[in-house]
């Protein structure tokens, strides 16, 4: 029992011994990998959501009112200027321009009877031969006659006009689309939409710019560009559409509320790849000449709608428990978080404007681990998602 108890307190000493002893300091540096920021000449394109639109489209409206006698298109097709699309039945507005025409013949007539009259009473007056109000009460009966001979054409032409807007024809060359009425249908003047037509070609692009980015499209617009390329576009299957733009139309004001602008580009549509409606993408070509500073997207940081990068700085420190003056210093590798001003995303690259300068060491790896100021090392170190060894750039 005694050596039982002695050899428990042997063991507890031991292990307080052991516990005693000092425990290596824990590593605080981060294993990451460098780059070495240097300027390029990149290509790239600013890319922008747009719709296609027609550079004129209308509705088209009946005119009169009546039933639907004659459809004389195919859906979807290209029309012709004039050619003939809908007939709404005429036969109301037929007789309505017959009894026009005969009462014009009517008041013709009587025109020319007032006329006669005139001229003998006139004749009759000049000799004292008729009485004074005879001859006035023809006068006025020639003029009464008169405007109603006007009135008669006029109304001649009313009805003319009615009875031509029962034949409903193409106002411009284009494409017309599905018809809303159909054989017998009731069309209302004004209301009833009997169809659309819109424009086939060009075709034009239109996109939203903030406000920020219209002296930039104002000097395109006002200036010849370096490339000919400098509108393109990417159809919704992101084909490049094989025609470039040019800008048409910059908006007559900027938005109140949102800060943005449209832009419309102009593109030929000779095979009518584009349809109106559709949704692409229109690609500026960047006309910028100088090197640019460009890193990898993972080496930068967003927070809040501001990015940043970290740089790697040498920095000496003190050591105080070094054992000679020759070691008091000691020379560390930090992580010091830079604020930057991002441009446009190329592949798994993004342009860097300003925060940084070119010779500074980025990192690339290990960023998600790293807060200012924190100790680094490219040491036979792996850095977290890298494939091989950190090394400095």
């Amino acid at each position: 029992m005694n050596r039982v108890i002695l050899n428990t307190i042997l063991i507890s000493c031991l292990a307080v011994t052991a516990c005693k002893k000092k425990q290596p300091p824990a590593n605080t540096e981060v294993p990451v990998n460098l780059l070495k920021l240097k300027t390029q000449n990149v290509l790239y394109f600013d890319k922008y959501p747009a719709t296609t639109a027609a550079l004129s489209q209308v509705s088209l409206l009946p005119q009169i009112q009546g039933a639907i006698t004659g459809i004389f298109f195919s859906e979807g097709t290209h029309v012709k200027k004039g050619q003939k699309l809908y007939e709404i039945d005429e036969r109301i507005y037929r007789d309505n321009y017959d009894a026009a025409v005969a009462n014009q013949k009517v008041s013709e007539g009587n025109l020319v009877q007032a006329q006669q009259d005139a001229d003998r009473y006139e004749y009759l007056n000049k000799y004292n031969a008729v009485a004074k109000q005879q001859y006035d009460h023809a006068i006025i009966t020639l003029q009464n006659a008169q405007s109603s001979v006007k009135s008669s054409q006029q109304a001649v032409k009313a009805a003319k006009t009615n009875l031509q807007y029962a034949i409903v024809t193409a106002p411009f060359d284009g494409t017309i689309g599905f018809s809303m009425v159909k054989l017998g249908d009731v069309v209302n003047v004004g209301s009833t939409v009997l169809n659309t037509i819109s424009t086939d070609g060009p075709i034009a692009v239109d996109f939203i710019v903030n406000e920020k980015q219209l002296p930039h499209f104002e000097r395109l617009q006002n200036s010849k560009p370096v490339t000919d390329s400098l509108f393109t576009v990417l159809l919704p299957d992101n084909t490049l559409y094989p025609y470039t733009g040019k800008i048409s139309v910059i908006d007559r004001a900027v938005d109140s509320q949102t800060g943005a602008i449209k832009i419309r580009l102009v593109f030929p549509n000779p095979k009518n790849f584009m349809r109106v409606g559709m949704s692409c993408v229109v690609r500026v070509h960047n006309e910028e000449t100088t090197p640019q500073m460009v890193l990898p997207n993972k080496a930068v940081i967003e927070q809040m709608g501001e990015y940043f990068v970290f740089v790697a700085k040498d920095t000496v420190i003190n050591n105080p428990q070094a054992k000679t003056d020759t070691g008091k210093h000691k020379r560390e590798l930090l992580a010091m978080q830079k604020k930057v001003q991002v441009g446009q995303t190329i592949g798994g690259n993004i342009i860097i404007k300003t925060g940084v300068n070119p010779g500074d060491r980025i990192i690339t790896d290990g960023v998600q681990l790293l807060h200012d100021g924190s100790q680094i090392t490219t040491a036979n170190k792996v850095g977290p998602s890298a494939g091989g060894k950190g090394g400095r750039g």
